[in-house]
């Protein structure tokens, strides 16, 4: 491997300034115990998960068995030995939150994972967890055991939500739930199944006979992959053959009259569903950076040992402006995403109806989720362009992180559903007034064009989303999401400057120039070599 990455081998903890500053002011009340922890899972990032990852895309996918060697239908997945002690050694990252050490360590530890398709595992797994844990009645046989095999490695979980005619479009979902004594029998399609032929639960949506058409007529089940009879409880049809992500298996899975469990109340459904969908977004905000971190680091160490036109890469201006790029991008989108986090940790224990602080934390997800998976798609491109030819090559690592980005701004609804619900959050929740209550003072706070710039572009984006005519707002909705996302993020950075130092303001005045005014970096970043990593 080591011929191969320049990152593979190194503590990806210790090497990662942004994440140590990230984590130092939105996670000061971390224990000492917890930083040596990340800082030992780094090392295992670094080296072991590094190279795993790597042969799971090129030499070892998930392989769907049929039927067993009596002739059994099993529709089980194989798994490489080496994915499946990975995902055993790695389940304990979804104690954290259950356990009293918040979502902030869980999702640190999820970072340093850093691929998209083995922290799907882990993510589907947890969502099982959390549904079970804060929704799971009493009839639902062994929960408690089902907990604690899914948080041990010795089971997987899934969400299986999404169906061929409606996608994102959760209310056009047609799977029927028909109840049947204690248990309910669920009969449709699932076609985007992540952890299919893996999963020994899956959590799922279904309309129960009687409820109306639409998201709000939806109800949320757990689903065994087993019956009580131990036989088989539904069908995997295939797996996808997909660009990437090829860790986790995701496929198509009938439900014939499957044996299913009831969580919560049925007519809360469709807002359980959302709950989980914060839980995945934030992880596919956290992991898009982090894929997006990956290639840096082999970025940082390529521009020193390459050289052209009898230089080495490091000492050309372009460069140096290319490096800047990621360094601004990484900074400012792991600030979005761990705020993000840190709203969710006050907030997750709320149930229906919810509080304010609960729909301020789904604001600020959509804002983290939409905005990291275009900073993630943008970094590993340039990794690719900033390695030339080699980049291009399977043969090393560089193209394949690329690959695994691109998945982030589709995953958990893409840009256009993200926009919809955030425009939920301020039409009919308000929640933009809190968010507003907080981003505004930091900004003015600090007395530059650019904090002044960032307060402006974000209330007129507001103002203008909440009085605009419902088509109208639609139409602009995604345009004025990133433009809250980056004054976001320039305010944030300019509130790291408070205990990370002046480092993380000219982060922020950079950051303003380049996506707020649309300008290019100014020349001066060029000596800075505290800003593009030199």
């Amino acid at each position: 491997m080591r011929n191969i990455s320049y990152a593979y081998g190194h503590n990806h903890f210790d090497e990662d300034a942004e994440l140590l500053a990230v984590l130092r002011h939105f996670w000061p009340e971390h224990k000492p115990k917890q930083w040596s922890q990340l800082q030992e899972f780094g090392a295992f990032a670094g080296g072991e998960v590094y190279e795993a990852v790597y042969h799971i895309d090129h030499d070892a996918r998930p392989v769907l068995v049929a039927h067993d060697i009596d002739g059994n239908r099993v529709d089980r997945v194989r798994l490489s030995p080496t994915e499946l002690r990975i995902l055993k050694e790695t389940a304990w990252i979804n104690r954290a939150p259950y356990e009293g050490q918040g979502w902030p360590y869980h999702y640190a530890l999820l970072y340093l994972l850093g691929d998209p398709g083995l922290g799907c595992v882990l993510t589907i797994t947890g969502q099982t967890v959390y549904a079970l844990h804060k929704y799971a009645k009493r009839g639902v046989e062994g929960v408690d055991a089902i907990k604690e095999d899914l948080l041990s490695g010795e089971a997987f979980g899934a969400t299986w939500m999404t169906e061929s005619q409606g996608g994102s479009d959760l209310g056009a979902n047609e799977t029927t739930a028909d109840r049947d004594g204690e248990i309910w029998r669920l009969t449709g399609d699932k076609y985007f199944a992540s952890g299919a032929g893996l999963a020994d639960f899956a959590i799922t949506t279904a309309r129960p006979a009687g409820k109306p058409a639409g998201p709000k007529g939806l109800a949320l089940f757990l689903l065994p992959r087993l019956n009580r009879e131990g036989n088989l409880n539904f069908h995997v049809r295939r797996l996808k053959d997909k660009s990437a992500t090829r860790a986790v298996p995701s496929g198509e899975v009938e439900l014939n009259h499957s044996e299913a469990y009831l969580l919560g109340d049925a007519e809360e459904g469709i807002y359980y569903t959302l709950e989980n969908l914060t839980v995945s977004r934030l992880a596919n905000a956290v992991v898009a950076m982090a894929t997006g971190k990956k290639v840096h680091l082999e970025v940082l160490e390529r521009v020193v040992r390459r050289h052209s036109f009898g230089q080495i890469l490091q000492d050309h201006p372009l460069i140096r402006r290319d490096l800047t790029d990621m360094a601004v991008r990484s900074a400012a989108g792991l600030a979005l995403a761990f705020y993000g986090v840190k709203k969710f940790d006050e907030a997750w224990l709320d149930r229906p109806p919810y509080s304010a602080r609960y729909h301020l934390a789904r604001l600020v997800t959509h804002l983290a989720k939409n905005r990291t998976a275009e900073h993630a798609a943008a970094m590993t491109a340039m990794g690719m362009e900033l390695f030339g030819g080699l980049g291009f090559l399977e043969e090393y690592g560089i193209a394949r992180w690329h690959r695994e980005a691109l998945i982030t701004p589709i995953w958990e609804g893409p840009s256009n559903i993200q926009a919809l619900d955030f425009l939920e959050t301020i039409t009919k929740q308000r929640a933009h007034h809190d968010f507003l209550a907080e981003m505004v003072p930091l900004l003015e706070g600090v007395d530059t064009p650019a904090a002044r710039r960032a307060q402006h572009v974000m209330e007129h984006s507001f103002d203008e989303l909440e009085h605009l005519a419902s088509r109208e707002a639609q139409w602009y909705s995604k345009h004025h999401l990133r433009q809250i996302a980056d004054s976001a993020q320039v305010a944030l950075l300019y509130q790291m400057t408070q205990d990370q130092g002046g480092l993380y303001e000219r982060l922020a005045e950079l950051y303003a120039v380049r996506f707020l005014d649309h300008e290019e970096y100014p020349s001066w970043v060029d000596e800075d070599t505290c800003v593009w990593g030199g």
